[in-house]
């Protein structure tokens, strides 16, 4: 038989038969790459393993350990899913099922039918039979029309059919099936067929390492007039380990909800009376947040910045000056008509800031002018989005704005980025990543040279630091490009938190000036950078890293006092007066309970030094040491105390 020869990644070449497949050209290579391969990435296509190769084809055999193997795993077990739903449900309807970050969804329509948790082990008990039987995935490609009659009792799908005959496609992993003339589909069955352009494994026994996680109710393409679906969300991985693995991290995760741990550390709420995605702060998170502002207040008086003050609400005119009701108005809060005008509440503190740029003329002398705002903003968050202080509807930004001019742009960018990580560092993160967002091709204004010159300005300033970060086209805001931080937390989960972005657009919207040394008026270029993203979604990433167990300097109660009986009262309270002395914020629990029980509460709280005092202690000026995750120590003495407090505290001193 006549030979091909293909390139694989190392860019060696491989001489293989003219009739082998990806999954031919794995077993080639090795037995082991064979059992774990899923997929085959050929001239930078993903594809199945069962496609021919051709000569000269470049090629890499993915596997499911992979980010890209996951995926296919994902995605033909979300396939699985549908198969058994319509098999345990005869007349269902379904409609997409992509996979998505660790794991994969699919919305059905049960008209009207909700699914119960019950129904979560009949179908997670039917795929496993799919897995069992071993089917074979197969692509085939048909004529539109012969599509719609193969789906001509799914509503949904013809919907996906036509608009991707219209030339619409429907853009998501489950929807984009094809050309206007044909569309792909696979078959694991006789009894079973999708809308896919793949790939997916070879066949069904490939999986088998899912769970089904919950159900919930989605609307079909978002539109909130449209069909209520159900959603079934499943998680799926390469072997049971890994799977065990993730799901241990979700149960660690579920621990460390915010949401649970602001109620039983009494930290702040969010009553029905205020509205979705409202909270109110009780005394012990307000002390936290209070700790947090002020580093930030810190850091910034003593970093060049100049504080500044603005209203929550705006007249409508200046968010038309600043594109916002061209680009943002879904994300506003509808207009309120007062006898002098619309008003609008604030989504952004920038264009305030502007204001304050432009109220008197400017130098060049005064550039960098970095202003700073602790200012709340609202923002419309759909209900169906809202996640305790992670997604919110009114929030506070540690927010700056830099107006500097080109020249000193690059080192600019560059002092943010050591001033944002020397921050983050402080509040105990340490693994960063980070990300260029570039402009979205429709939703921009300014010129293209403005927007390359921006983004340009970023990328160096990345490269100067000497880090590796991911480019995510299309994703900035409308002004201008921008740097997203993203944090580890201590399971490993990322984070969002810190922006930088470059604008070159606001000033010329704004017509700002300054005036340069040859006297000439010039466009400064303006610096967006929100540190902590919001003061809520901070402290509530803060929680769930320290699973509600702050470090000392931020814990809201950082010692607690116990007398062993009333007898010891008096000298508690001595105790507690000296800490405070010394700036610590400390508690006496009176001898009301039994001291065991006031111990294990101290605990549960997580607070960072529970003392205990008795009649040596006030004999000796000592106190009985239960610090957080160590020993028990005993006759300490008081001063020795202090300043171990003082130096545990130090660590992120002003």
């Amino acid at each position: 038989m006549a030979q091909i020869s293909v390139v694989l990644p190392d860019g060696a070449r491989r001489e293989v038969e003219s009739d082998t497949t990806a999954a031919g050209l794995a077993q080639s290579i090795s037995r082991n790459l064979a059992k774990v391969a899923v997929a085959a990435e050929i001239n930078g296509h993903l594809g199945d393993l069962s496609e021919q190769l051709r000569d000269g084809d470049t090629i890499a055999i993915i596997t499911a350990d992979t980010e890209a193997g996951r995926h296919v795993l994902r995605h033909s077990t979300a396939h699985v899913m549908a198969q058994a739903v319509l098999a345990l449900y005869p007349g269902a309807k379904y409609t997409i099922g992509p996979a998505i970050e660790n794991g994969f969804y699919y919305d059905f329509d049960l008209g009207g039918r909700a699914f119960t948790e019950a129904d979560l082990e009949s179908v997670e008990a039917k795929m496993r039979d799919i897995v069992k039987a071993d089917q074979t995935f197969v692509r085939s490609v048909v004529s539109a029309d012969e599509a719609l009659d193969l789906f001509a009792d799914q509503p949904y799908k013809c919907e996906i059919i036509n608009r991707v005959r219209a030339g619409g496609a429907d853009g998501s992993d489950a929807g984009e099936v094809g050309s206007a003339d044909e569309v792909s589909v696979y078959r694991n069955s006789d009894q079973f067929v999708d809308l896919c352009l793949g790939p997916h494994v070879p066949s069904t026994s490939r999986l088998g390492h899912f769970k089904l996680q919950k159900v919930s109710s989605a609307y079909w393409r978002g539109n909130e007039k449209g069909p209520v679906l159900q959603r079934i969300y499943g998680t799926a991985w390469e072997s049971k380990a890994a799977l065990d693995e993730h799901l241990h991290r979700l149960a660690e995760a579920e621990k460390r909800d915010h949401r649970r741990l602001a109620v039983e550390l009494d930290l702040l709420s969010f009553p029905t009376e205020l509205g979705g995605g409202l909270a109110v702060w009780h005394p012990k998170g307000a002390i936290v947040r209070k700790l947090m502002e002020d580093y930030s207040r810190h850091r910034h008086q003593t970093g060049g910045y100049q504080f500044v003050f603005t209203p929550h609400l705006s007249n409508a005119t200046l968010f038309q000056t600043s594109g916002h009701l061209d680009f943002y108005a879904d994300g506003m809060y509808p207009p309120m008509e007062m006898d002098n005008g619309v008003y609008y509440p604030k989504p952004m503190n920038c264009p305030m800031h502007c204001l304050i740029f432009r109220g008197r003329q400017r130098s060049y002398r005064e550039l960098p002018l970095r202003l700073f705002e602790l200012g709340t903003v609202y923002r419309y968050e759909r209900a169906g989005t809202l996640h305790g202080l992670l997604r919110i509807r009114g929030f506070t930004q540690d927010d700056s704005h830099i107006y500097c001019t080109r020249e000193q742009l690059q080192g600019e960018i560059i002092s943010l980025l050591d001033f944002v990580i020397s921050v983050l560092r402080a509040f105990g993160f340490d693994d960063f990543s980070f990300h260029l967002s570039t402009k979205d091709p429709e939703k921009y204004v300014g010129s293209d040279e403005i927007w390359s010159e921006a983004t340009q300005a970023l990328a160096t300033a990345l490269d100067s630091h000497g880090v590796e970060y991911a480019t995510k086209e299309g994703d900035a805001a409308f002004y201008g490009p921008k740097i997203d931080i993203h944090v580890r937390d201590a399971i490993g989960r990322t984070w969002q938190l810190s922006t930088i972005q470059c604008d070159f657009n606001l000033p010329e919207r704004f017509q700002l000036e300054y005036v340069a040394p040859d006297g000439s008026r010039q466009r400064p270029i303006m610096l967006h950078r929100a540190l902590f993203g919001s003061v809520e979604r901070f402290f509530g990433v803060l929680v769930e890293h320290y699973a509600g167990a702050f470090p000392t300097w931020l814990a809201p109660v950082q010692v607690r006092i116990l007398p062993v009986a009333e007898a010891h009262h008096q000298y508690a309270e001595r105790v507690a007066a000296t800490m405070a002395t010394h700036g610590f914020r400390a508690e006496v629990v009176a001898a009301d309970d039994q001291l065991g029980k006031r111990i294990r509460n101290g605990k549960i709280e997580k607070i960072p030094y529970v003392l205990v005092v008795g009649d040596s202690d006030v004999a000796n000026g000592t106190v009985g040491v239960n610090a957080r995750g160590a020993d028990v120590e005993r006759d300490v003495p008081l001063a020795t105390f202090v300043d171990l407090v003082a130096a545990d505290v130090s660590v992120a001193a002003f």
